[in-house]
């Protein structure tokens, strides 16, 4: 370990680290925290980013470059650590974690801690005992859901706090909700404590999707309520009964044939965005859709990107099932998150990676919805005006340019031994290609095989109109090659006095980047989207440019000597060979066979035959 370069307080640490686990956070120069993580063994974890082999993800890197102090909290196990790093994660949100978005603004259904608990939806957490439900990101379907619940269960929709002292004294009186069936009156105490808890509880169970339970119990009230004369509460309970039912049948859908309760998870990833759903399965019916937008995920793998989901969205989850679906496997912590959300849920959790059946069928249309979301995001940001694309900021970056390379023009050479050359050029703008602006060149400098020259002709061509028009110039140029090609591409820009502008050569072989005046290519990681970009750019060029040069070789192979006589156009063409049979027999003709069945005029029929003498059999 090379400690020296590091500052004296994070040497110390390295030096003091327990062999325990817990949780470790980085701060920089400010002493914010950076960074948070959980290990088994702390030793071992903090010190391997430390050691002289250097981290392949530049996110990292730059990591380990801003750490300035190091802390650590010790916990008894692996699992303690878990719950500590999911609750340090969504304390801090560090820069360099993957975290949720805040979900502040996302509404809960709040049930609060008093003898006669009110339900209504609240975008602010009290810690006071009330239990909440959600986060609900769909506020439509959840305002739908508050309709339901209201009609269904008669509770109190007044702010007061009640207990027996507030009723005693008189102070709230009875309201129209009392007189329509939609209250029972607690603040006159016209129902007890116990039958009114009883009823939220209910109310809770419906909302939870656990309603086959909830059925079998108003069935039961029903019944012992017919049997004792009660036929007031009877058909109350039925009508109760019926409103459940009606709901199931036109909100809930039937996705497994068994009763058990799930959570289904999918992640989809691109960039810098990512995109989480939870699909909620509660006696085998899809009651529920969650999403979530995740922060800071660029270069990182989606194991570790739903790890870490799966942490902050159970770490106040007031219910969790016995199953838990996922896209993907999560060998290396699967064992510890099993045991903490066994622990929190009261019974065994147990997570699954399906690989067929019905269950693996549930994955992938909850994937489904995670891309379209995503996609939606992704949409919603390319509409911003100031938007730039992450894949033009990670290029700009690699690249050291000063601006991002919003315009980025690429160039071709497609030939066959030098012949029929031709030189193309493609326009990406902000990361997509614009073929309004392709342009493609007929090399007229050389017939010969010499790429060199014919880049420098297509660069020189290409930027000296530019000049001409006053239009600007791209913010990068790539050149399709090593850096022969690129040189030659550098002396085109010389000549035509254009300094300071970003190009660069892309060497097919290695996916090797160079910049000019450098012998040795660039660093670039292979999974880096500026690369993809490069990539992308190259291989449009190279389209582009194979396309315009089989067309014009195939007219080259079809050109006939027929074709460069003054007179003979395409349907004169036609006639002599379909009269004569070939060029052979069209040459051997006479001059009067020619005007006669050619149908010639005489100066073309002259023309022709001294043409056609030239050439050999």
């Amino acid at each position: 370990m090379s400690a020296n370069k590091w500052p004296e307080k994070v040497r110390e640490k390295l030096q003091s680290l327990p062999a325990q686990p817990g949780v470790y956070l980085y701060r920089d120069e400010a002493g914010k925290v950076i960074y948070v993580g959980k290990a088994k063994n702390l030793r071992s974890r903090v010190r391997s980013y430390f050691r002289n082999s250097r981290p392949t993800d530049p996110k990292t890197r730059r990591l380990v470059q801003k750490i300035k102090q190091i802390d650590t909290i010790l916990a008894d196990s692996e699992v303690e650590a878990l719950i500590l790093e999911a609750n340090l994660i969504k304390e801090h949100k560090p820069r360099y974690n993957v975290f949720l978005r805040d979900d502040k603004s996302y509404p809960y259904i709040r049930i609060t801690n008093e003898p006669f608990p009110q339900v209504f939806v609240t975008r602010r957490i009290v810690k006071d005992g009330s239990r909440y439900l959600g986060p609900y990101t769909d506020v439509k379907h959840l305002r739908s859901i508050m309709k339901v619940i209201r009609k269904i269960f008669p509770i109190r929709s007044c702010r007061f706090f009640l207990d027996d002292a507030a009723i005693a004294a008189g102070k709230v009186k009875l309201c129209l909700d009392y007189h329509i069936n939609r209250c029972q009156g607690p603040c006159e105490g016209l129902v007890s404590q116990d039958d009114y808890r009883a009823m939220i509880r209910q109310a809770e169970q419906f909302l939870k999707g656990k309603t086959r339970e909830l059925l079998s119990e108003l069935s039961e009230r029903m019944h012992n309520a017919s049997e004792s004369m009660n036929f007031e509460e009877a058909a109350r309970l039925r009508d109760q009964i019926a409103m459940i039912n009606d709901y199931r049948f036109l909100a809930q859908k039937v996705v497994l044939k068994n009763f058990e309760d799930r959570d289904v998870l999918a992640l989809a990833h691109e960039d810098e965005d990512a995109c989480a759903v939870v699909f909620k399965l509660r006696d085998g019916k899809l009651v529920g859709r969650q999403h979530f937008y995740l922060e800071g995920v660029e270069h990182k793998e989606e194991p570790e990107i739903l790890l870490t989901f799966l942490k902050q969205y159970y770490l106040n989850e007031d219910y969790l099932p016995g199953q838990v679906l996922l896209p993907m496997a999560v060998p290396e912590e699967a064992e510890v998150l099993e045991i903490w959300l066994s622990r929190s849920a009261g019974h065994k959790v147990e997570l699954l990676a399906p690989q067929i059946g019905e269950k693996k069928k549930l994955v992938q249309l909850c994937q489904k919805n995670a891309r379209f979301l995503l996609q939606e995001l992704q949409v919603q940001k390319m509409k911003r005006k100031d938007h730039t694309p992450f894949s033009v900021r990670e290029l700009q970056k690699h690249l050291n340019l000063e601006k991002p390379p919003r315009r980025i023009e690429g160039f071709d050479i497609s030939n066959i031994q030098g012949k029929d050359a031709v030189a193309s050029m493609v326009c990406f703008v902000d990361g997509r290609p614009r073929k309004s602006e392709y342009r493609i060149f007929k090399i007229r400098s050389k017939d010969t095989p010499d790429d060199f020259a014919m880049i420098y002709e297509a660069v020189y061509r290409r930027y000296k109109r530019r000049l001409e028009e006053q239009q600007p110039l791209p913010d990068l140029i790539l050149i399709d090659g090593g850096k022969g090609q690129l040189s030659s591409a550098v002396r085109a820009l010389q000549e035509l006095n254009i300094t300071n502008q970003p190009i660069i050569g892309l060497a097919k072989r290695l996916e090797e980047v160079f910049l000019p005046g450098q012998s040795e290519a660039m660093n670039i990681p292979r999974s880096s989207s500026g690369l993809k970009l490069l990539r992308q750019t190259r291989d449009e060029a190279h389209r582009f440019a194979i396309g315009h040069f089989r067309k014009q070789h195939k007219k080259s192979l079809l050109k006939s000597p027929l074709d460069e006589i003054p007179g003979i156009g395409p349907a004169r063409k036609q006639h002599l060979l379909k009269t004569f049979g070939s060029l052979k027999k069209i040459k051997e003709a006479s001059i009067q066979q020619l005007r006669e069945q050619g149908k010639l005029p005489e100066k073309v029929a002259l023309n022709l035959r001294q043409k056609l003498s030239g050439l050999s059999n």
